[in-house]
C-alpha cells in the first residue's frame, strides 16, 4: 500500500511515495505549464517504471493521495483567470478599486513606500464596467433596512451575461449577519445565467471587513472555474486509472480538502505548495525533537520562509496576495523572487539577481532549452557545486560551457571581472537576499534565530543553506532526506482541515473592571456550538471517525477603536464568567508579546470580533523509517573529488553519494553531498552529521 504526495512547482513537479513500512521514494519531472496534469502523470509514470508496475497498478495500491499546486497562484499573478463580474450594494462598487487605500503600497519594500512614483494600484481583477450595484441594505445587526430590488439584479445579470462573464462574485454590506439578499441574488443569477458559478461572500468568508471580504470573493470567482476544471480533469484521470481513495488538495492553511470543495474555494489554494513544506517541517521537527524551526524552501522561481513555534506553524488571518488584502486563514509564508532559475543581470554598476525567473521553460542556460539569461543555477554549475553529469541523477545533462559563456557575456564582461568572480557574485547576492528575508521573518518580529533550527529544502535550498543559514546565525541547519520533494512529503503528512468563522461584535465599555459583566457568555457558547455543528457535519461527510476529530477555537480580539486584531485561543465547552475574564487577560498578554511590554491599553475597552473554529480530521501518516547508526567514517560513500569555488578561491572538495551515507557519518567541510534531486553543500569550517532518519545536520 502506498501514500502519495505531489507538489507542482514553477520548474519541477515532485512526488513523494511512502509504503506501509516507511520506505520513501522520491521522483521529479519537469512541470508542464501548458497542462499541469501532464507533469503530474509524468512523475507518477516515473514511479511506476521504478517499481516495475503500471501507473494503474500504482494508483490502485494507493490508500492516501494528496496534491499541492501552484496553479491558483500562477493563474492569479499572471492574470490568467476567467472573466469575472461583481454584484455589490448600491454606492459601494468602488470598494474593490479603492482598496481602503492599501493597494497602492501593498507588498512594497519599506524604502520605496515614501517614493510616490513607485506606488501603484494592482491591475483590477474586475473591470469597472463589470461591477454592478443593486439597491438593498442590511444593518450591522442583520436587520433588513432596504429590501432587495430584484429588478436591479435581473438587469445586472443580463448585462453580465451579455458581456460574456464566466463567473460572478456577490458581496453585499453586512451580508455575513444576514444571508437572505445574497442567497436571493444567487437564485436569480442561476435563472438568468445557468451554469455560471456564483461565489457568495456570506458563504466563503462570513466575517467583517468590507474590502478584504470583497477581494477574497472576487479572487475566488476569478480562479474557481479554472482550478475546478483542472482538478476535475485530474481527478477523472485518476478515477479512470483505478485510484480508490479520494484525491485531496493542499490548502494555504496547511490542511487538505476534497477536490470538489477545493475547486469551489480556489482562493484558499494561493499558497498551496509552500504550505506543504511547512507541514513537512512540522512533522519532521516533532520526530527530531525540534519545537522552533525556520522552514526555508528554495525552488526554481522563489525562496519561501515560514516559522514553526512550539510545534505549530505560525498562521495569519490577513494576507496580501498580488497587492490585494484577503482575510483567509493561511500559514504565514514570506517569499522573494530568488530561486535556482532567478535571472542575474547588470543594472548600471550593480549586480542584480531576480525577481524574474527563467522558470521551467526555457530554464537556465545550462539546461540547453533555449535559455539565454544567466541564472543562479548556472552560477552553481560554473562554481563546481552541481555536477553537470549528475543533475536529477543523470537524467538531464547540463551544459557548463554554455552557462560560463552566458555569465561572461551578460555579467563578467560588463563588470570587468572574471567568470568565476561573476558566478561567485551571483551566488553571494542571492544568498544575501535570502538571509535578509530570514532576518525580517525572525529578528524584525521579535524572534532570536539562534533559538531556532533551520530546515533547508527545495531543489536549490541544500546547495545554498550553508551560506544563508550561517549568515543568519541559526543554531543548526538540517537538510531533510525529503529536501527535494519536501512540499510533496508535506502533502502526505497533512490532515483534512476546515476553518469556519462567525462575526459577532461584542465589547466592553472603557475603563471596565470585569469583562464578564458586559460580554454574553451564553451567546459566545452558542456561537461556537453553531460552528462546531458545521465542522462535525463536514468531517463526517468525509468519513472521518469522531475519535479522529480535533477542534481548536479562537476569538479575534482588539482594543476598542483599533483596526488590527489578534486571534486568542480558547478552550472547548461552555463559557463561564471566569473564562471570559481569563480571555481578556490572555489577550493582553498576547498583545504585549507581539507589540512590546506596556503596549496594551485595556482602559480603552476590548472588542470581540470573530469566532473561529479549525476542525481537523486525522488521516493516515507516513511512517518515518529509522536506520541503525554506523561508523562516523563516511568513506564508503565517497564518490571522488572535484574543484569548487568558495568565493573566488579554488578548493578541492570531497564529493559523497548521499544515498550511500549512513547514520552517524560525519562529513567535514568543505564537501559536497549529491542526491538524485539536489546537492547539499557543507562549507569550510562546517561539518555535517547524518542522523537516524538520513537527514544531514550541518553545524559549525
Amino acid at each position: 500500500m502506498f501514500l502519495i504526495g505531489i507538489d507542482i512547482g514553477g520548474t519541477f513537479t515532485d512526488l513523494a511515495l511512502v509504503d506501509e513500512s516507511g520506505y520513501l521514494k522520491i521522483y521529479k519531472s519537469e512541470t508542464t505549464p501548458e497542462d499541469l496534469s501532464k507533469g503530474v502523470m509524468n512523475v507518477i509514470a516515473l514511479a511506476s517504471r521504478d517499481f516495475g508496475m503500471s501507473v494503474k497498478d500504482i494508483l490502485q495500491k494507493t490508500v492516501f493521495f494528496a496534491h499541492g499546486t501552484t496553479a491558483a497562484t500562477n493563474a492569479f499573478l499572471q492574470r490568467k483567470g476567467c472573466r469575472t463580474g461583481l454584484i455589490t450594494t448600491f454606492g459601494f462598487g468602488d470598494t474593490i478599486l479603492i482598496s481602503r487605500l492599501l493597494g497602492m503600497t501593498a507588498d512594497m519594500p519599506e524604502e520605496e513606500v515614501l517614493h510616490y512614483s513607485c506606488r501603484f494600484y494592482p491591475e483590477p481583477i474586475v473591470p469597472y464596467r463589470l461591477i454592478k450595484e443593486v439597491r438593498e441594505r442590511v444593518d450591522y445587526k442583520g436587520s433588513i433596512v432596504v429590501p432587495l430590488e430584484e429588478n436591479d439584479v435581473l438587469k445586472a445579470a443580463e448585462e453580465l451575461k451579455e458581456a460574456g462573464v464566466e463567473a460572478v462574485a456577490v458581496c453585499l454590506l453586512w451580508s455575513f449577519k444576514n444571508q437572505e439578499h445574497e442567497q436571493r441574488i444567487k437564485s436569480l443569477l442561476n435563472k438568468v445565467m445557468p451554469g455560471i458559478p456564483v461565489t457568495l461572500s456570506s458563504e466563503l468568508i462570513p466575517v467583517a471587513g468590507e474590502y478584504e471580504r470583497t477581494a477574497a470573493v472576487v479572487i475566488n470567482s476569478y480562479l474557481s472555474p479554472i482550478i475546478s476544471n483542472y482538478l476535475k480533469n485530474l481527478s477523472r484521470q485518476f478515477e479512470d486509472l483505478g485510484l480508490k481513495c479520494p484525491a485531496l488538495i493542499m490548502t494555504s492553511a496547511g490542511g487538505v480538502l476534497p477536490v470538489k470543495e477545493a475547486g469551489e474555494k480556489a482562493v484558499s489554494l494561493l499558497e498551496s505548495g509552500p504550505a506543504g513544506g511547512i507541514i513537512a517541517s512540522t512533522y519532521l521537527g516533532q520526530a527530531l525533537g525540534h519545537k522552533n524551526i525556520i522552514a526555508t524552501d528554495m525552488g526554481g522561481t522563489s525562496f519561501d520562509a515560514g516559522l514553526i513555534i512550539d510545534n505549530q506553524p505560525v498562521m495569519t488571518h490577513r494576507s496580501v496576495v498580488g497587492k490585494y488584502h484577503i482575510n483567509i486563514p493561511m500559514i504565514d509564508i514570506s517569499s522573494i523572487g530568488t530561486g535556482g532559475g532567478s535571472i542575474a543581470r547588470v543594472d548600471g554598476a550593480y549586480l542584480r539577481v531576480g525577481p524574474y525567473s527563467a522558470g521551467a521553460v526555457p530554464g537556465p542556460v545550462c539546461y540547453g532549452k533555449g535559455g539565454t539569461e544567466p541564472t543562479v543555477t548556472d552560477a552553481d554549475v560554473v562554481l563546481g557545486y552541481i555536477d553537470p553529469d549528475f543533475f536529477l541523477g543523470g537524467r538531464i545533462k547540463l551544459d557548463k560551457e554554455a552557462a560560463a559563456a552566458a555569465i561572461k557575456e551578460k555579467i563578467a564582461g560588463p563588470l570587468g571581472i572574471s567568470v568565476v568572480e561573476a558566478a561567485a557574485g551571483i551566488r553571494r547576492v542571492s544568498d544575501s537576499q535570502m538571509a535578509d528575508l530570514l532576518r525580517k521573518v525572525t529578528l524584525q518580529r521579535g524572534h532570536d534565530p539562534r533559538e531556532f533550527v533551520l530546515f533547508a529544502y527545495g531543489g536549490a535550498g541544500p546547495t545554498h543553506c550553508a551560506s544563508f543559514g550561517a549568515e543568519l546565525g541559526a543554531k543548526k541547519i538540517i537538510v531533510p532526506i525529503t529536501a527535494t520533494v519536501h512540499s510533496a512529503y508535506g502533502a502526505v503528512a497533512s490532515d483534512l482541515q476546515y476553518t469556519f468563522d462567525l462575526s459577532d461584535f461584542m465589547r466592553t465599555p472603557p475603563f471596565f473592571d470585569l469583562a464578564s459583566k458586559y460580554l454574553d457568555a451564553d451567546k459566545m457558547t452558542a456561537n461556537f456550538a453553531e460552528l462546531e455543528a458545521k465542522a462535525l457535519k463536514a468531517l463526517e461527510e468525509n468519513n472521518i471517525k469522531h475519535e479522529d476529530i480535533s477542534l481548536k477555537r479562537t476569538i479575534g480580539m482588539r482594543f476598542r477603536r483599533q483596526t488590527h486584531e489578534l486571534p486568542v485561543p480558547v478552550s472547548t465547552g461552555k463559557f463561564l464568567p471566569e473564562d471570559i475574564d481569563r480571555l481578556v487577560s490572555d489577550f493582553e498578554k498576547l498583545y504585549e508579546e507581539k507589540y512590546g511590554k506596556e503596549s496594551g491599553f485595556k482602559e480603552a475597552g476590548v472588542e470581540l470580533t470573530t469566532f473561529s473554529l479549525k476542525a481537523t480530521g486525522n488521516t493516515p501518516k507516513p511512517k518515518m523509517r529509522e536506520i541503525p547508526g554506523h561508523s562516523p567514517d563516511p568513506t564508503p560513500a565517497l564518490k571522488g573529488e572535484r574543484q569548487a569555488f568558495f568565493g573566488s578561491d579554488s578548493v578541492v572538495v570531497q564529493v559523497y553519494d548521499g544515498l550511500k551515507t549512513q547514520p552517524g557519518n560525519i562529513i567535514n567541510g568543505p564537501a559536497i553531498v549529491e542526491y538524485p534531486g539536489t546537492t547539499a553543500v557543507i562549507g569550510p569550517g562546517q561539518k555535517g552529521i547524518v542522523d537516524r532518519f538520513m537527514n544531514i545536520e550541518i553545524s559549525r
